[in-house]
C-alpha cells in the first residue's frame, strides 16, 4: 500500500465523525484542476508512512477518533486497499472512501465485504465533457456510470460531488449532471480553490457564490438535496 501521508485530525472530511484522513498516492486520471498533483502524478511523491505505522497511530487514537477517511490520489488504484481497510475496520473505525468511480468492481467488492461505511464519489462533469475534465482524450465514462448506478441502488451511505471550476464548467454541465444522477441522496457542488499544487492551473478560477447558487438551482429539481460546499 502506498500511503503518502496522514492528516491526524479532521472535522470536515468525514461528515458526522471525528476522523483522520489517510492519503494514497497515484491516480488514473489527470484532471487539470486536481489540487493534489504531487499525489496524483507518478514520481512526484514518496512513501511517507507504512501500514504498521498507520495502524499503530490508529490504535493509540481509539476513543478520540471514530472515523478514517481514505482519499488520494485514487485509493481504488491499489490492489491492497481491501487489506488496509480490513485492518482499519478491525480496530473499530468507520471508513469513508473517496473515489473517482473508475473502479466499479473493486468498489462493489469493498462495499459487499463491509469494508466501507460511506463513499464520496466525484462526478467531474456532464458526460459529454468528461474527457476534457479528466485530462484524458477518448476517456471511457462507462465505469464511472456503473459506480454511480451501484451507489444509488446499494443502500450504502454515499455522496456525489463536483468541484466547479471556471474555465472548465458551464451551466450545461450541471444540466447534464442533474439528468445523470437524478434522485441521488446527497450531491455537493464544491468551490474550486487553487492549492498551488495543480496539474494544469492556467486559466482556471473559482465561480462566485451567486454563480454557484445558480448551478445548484439548475440541479435542484432533479436532486432536491443539492448543497454548496466551500463558499
Amino acid at each position: 500500500m502506498f500511503i503518502a501521508g496522514i492528516q491526524k485530525l479532521t472535522l470536515l472530511d468525514y461528515p458526522g465523525r471525528v476522523a483522520c484522513t489517510v492519503f494514497t498516492a497515484g491516480c488514473d486520471l489527470r484532471c487539470p484542476f486536481c489540487h493534489n498533483a504531487s499525489l496524483a502524478l507518478p514520481g512526484r511523491h514518496r512513501d511517507s508512512m507504512d501500514t504498521p505505522e498507520l495502524l499503530s497511530f490508529l490504535k493509540k487514537r481509539r476513543g478520540v477518533l471514530d472515523g478514517v477517511a481514505v482519499t488520494g490520489g485514487e485509493p481504488l488504484l491499489h490492489a491492497g486497499i481491501a487489506g488496509l481497510l480490513a485492518e482499519i475496520k478491525a480496530l473499530g473505525y468507520a471508513v469513508k472512501l473517496d473515489t473517482n468511480g473508475t473502479f466499479p468492481k473493486r468498489l462493489r467488492e469493498l462495499a459487499e465485504a463491509g469494508l466501507v461505511d460511506r463513499v464520496a464519489m466525484d462526478i467531474k462533469a456532464a458526460p459529454e465533457n468528461y474527457a476534457r475534465l479528466v485530462g484524458l482524450e477518448g476517456f471511457d465514462i462507462s465505469p464511472v456510470r456503473e459506480s454511480a448506478e451501484y451507489l444509488m441502488g446499494c443502500g450504502l451511505d454515499y455522496e456525489f460531488r463536483t468541484t466547479a471550476v471556471k474555465g472548465l464548467h458551464t451551466a450545461a454541465d450541471f444540466e447534464g449532471i442533474a439528468a445523470w444522477i437524478a434522485g441521488a441522496k446527497e450531491y455537493y457542488i464544491q468551490a474550486f480553490k487553487d492549492s498551488g499544487d495543480l496539474i494544469r492551473g492556467e486559466g482556471l478560477g473559482a465561480f462566485s457564490e451567486e454563480e454557484m447558487r445558480a448551478f445548484a438551482d439548475i440541479v435542484r429539481p432533479s436532486v432536491p438535496g443539492v448543497k454548496l460546499r466551500g463558499i
